[in-house]
């Protein structure tokens, strides 16, 4: 996964400044929060957070074939993917 530069904020930033930072993944969508140089959280704004609850309320629908069958699609990027809901 590629993190934008503009979406990664330090763990002491979130701690002093939530409020501008929650204001920024209201924006942006989402924020990476790094402690020491590694990934450790993200922060959702709340609609982005909503369309990725849905998407794992869809999956936990699916059986253990149709996850493989879809991870094997996503790694060949010569297939379309297509999601009947």
């Amino acid at each position: 996964m590629k993190i934008p530069k503009n979406a990664i904020v330090s763990n002491s930033d979130i701690i002093k400044n939530y409020k501008t930072q929650r204001e920024r993944a209201e924006i942006i969508g989402k924020l990476f929060v790094f402690k020491n140089n590694q990934p450790d959280a993200v922060l959702f704004s709340m609609s982005e957070f909503e369309k990725v609850a849905e998407l794992l309320e869809l999956v936990e629908t699916l059986s253990e074939a149709e996850i493989n069958n879809i991870l094997e699609m996503v790694k060949d990027h010569k297939k379309k993917i297509s999601i009947a809901l």
